[in-house]
């Protein structure tokens, strides 16, 4: 199946929910795509050309961003001439055009001209508008620039130099917030036939995730700065281990239940329960077991160091231990069949320009509503005539005026090279 081919979304349970997604990078084009994985129509519009996130790393041999089509799966893609008067126009039809599941935009673009609140509700008043921005002002940031920010680098590592993670989990968080919007805000519309402007600061979902995990709670009540601990678990027992053929595992315990089955497993529960009253704590607890995590680490290294990975898998598995492998992409592809159509989330797809691909479908699973498979991205631009016929009900010959003038680009099956048009698309956020 193409990117141009849509599926029957009858089941999906966002069939029958337009949306216009005017985006790049991470968070907004995961929040549209989330949308069309779960049966919404998602056109995401983009300058002739591509936008700025049209050729990011990875690449294919052909030239194709792998990054671009992993993030815009199941949509279709249009592109105008968004620098030109009717290229504006044309977008604006799109996103306003009349109908019970339409007039829903997506976007983290500047709120500013045609694709301001004002002037797309001035065409359709119960329009419903999410806007990703870097902060809550609207001024800029990205996730490295939100992430740094947080805390979260400076109690990562062992603590001689802050440590960034290389996922985006802002972006990612964000994504999933925009997709809830949406669909909040379409239900409120149902009820009341009122739309809204809503607006998600990248940084604010950094904030409130500090603190919803007690981070700023514990500066203000107790006066304290997580500090960095290396790979233990804050607050509990957790810490990786190196195996005889040089890979490591990640061993968790949070309940007594899972305290209890290392020892069982690994044949230390007698070494394990001396440490408790040599260190007077209570190894019951969370608390104790963390005080007591480096003599813990000690009697369970030596038992990891003497066997293979494989072998910490055999003793491990299904005794109820909370553990896994460290893995690299390589490993994560080749080894885990989580990862693999084993996994019912999973298809192999034939990605246009990229080739077949292992690609999953949304991760949510609904008992009463069958899973829709996961799709391809479209070819940048490659469903500009198709949707503005259906959607706009435009002829054949409308349609060729405006490829003629360069007003749409693409064309079924076309991708798209060359330098993304139009100064106002500077991106606010991710």
């Amino acid at each position: 199946m193409t990117g141009s081919e849509q599926p029957d979304a009858a089941a999906g349970p966002l069939a029958g929910l337009r949306v216009v997604e005017v985006s790049a990078f991470v968070a907004a084009p995961l929040g549209g795509m989330t949308l069309a994985q779960l049966g919404a129509e998602v056109i995401r519009i983009d300058p002739i050309g591509g936008n700025i996130d049209a050729n990011r790393w990875p690449i294919a041999p052909s030239g194709t961003s792998i990054y671009w089509a992993s993030l815009n799966k199941g949509k279709r893609s249009v592109t105008l001439a968004l620098d030109t008067p009717e290229g504006q126009d044309l977008a604006t039809r799109l996103i306003t055009e009349t109908g019970e599941g339409g007039g829903i935009v997506l976007t983290n673009l500047p709120a500013r001209g045609w694709l301001s609140y004002e002037a797309l509700s001035a065409v359709r008043p119960d329009l419903i508008m999410m806007r990703l921005t870097g902060n809550h002002d609207g001024s800029g940031a990205v996730d490295y620039t939100v992430n740094c920010a947080g805390g979260f680098p400076m109690a990562t590592g062992t603590g001689e130099a802050p440590v960034n993670h290389v996922l985006p989990a802002w972006d990612v968080a964000a994504g999933l917030y925009l997709a809830l919007g949406l669909v909040t805000a379409e239900r409120a519309r149902r009820m009341t036939g009122h739309g809204q402007e809503m607006q998600l600061a990248l940084s604010d979902v950094m904030l409130a995730t500090v603190g919803n995990l007690g981070y700023i709670g514990d500066v203000q009540i107790n006066g304290e700065v997580r500090q960095p601990i290396g790979n233990h678990l804050y607050g509990a027992f957790g810490r990786d281990f190196a195996t005889a053929d040089g890979r490591r595992a990640m061993l968790v315990a949070i309940s007594n239940r899972q305290w209890r089955a290392i020892g069982k497993a690994t044949g230390l529960s007698a070494r394990l329960e001396m440490i408790g009253p040599l260190m007077e704590v209570d190894m019951a607890t969370e608390g104790g077991r963390y005080t007591a995590r480096h003599a813990i680490a000690a009697v369970l290294e030596p038992w990891f160091a003497a066997r293979s990975l494989a072998e910490v898998r055999a003793a491990l598995d299904g005794t109820g231990v909370l553990w896994g492998p460290y893995q690299d992409f390589g490993q994560l592809v080749a080894e885990d069949p989580r990862c693999s159509t084993a996994n019912p989330m999973f298809a192999e797809v034939d990605q246009p320009g990229i080739g077949r691909v292992l690609t999953p479908r949304v991760p949510l699973a609904f008992s009463g509503t069958p899973a829709l498979p996961p799709l391809p991205a479209p070819s940048m631009g490659e469903d500009g005539e198709a949707v503005l016929s259906n959607v706009l009900r435009l002829g054949k010959a409308e349609i060729a005026g405006l490829k003629g003038r360069r007003v749409l680009g693409g064309g079924a099956g076309a991708p798209e090279g060359g330098t993304p048009q139009g100064g106002e698309h500077v991106l606010s956020a991710r």
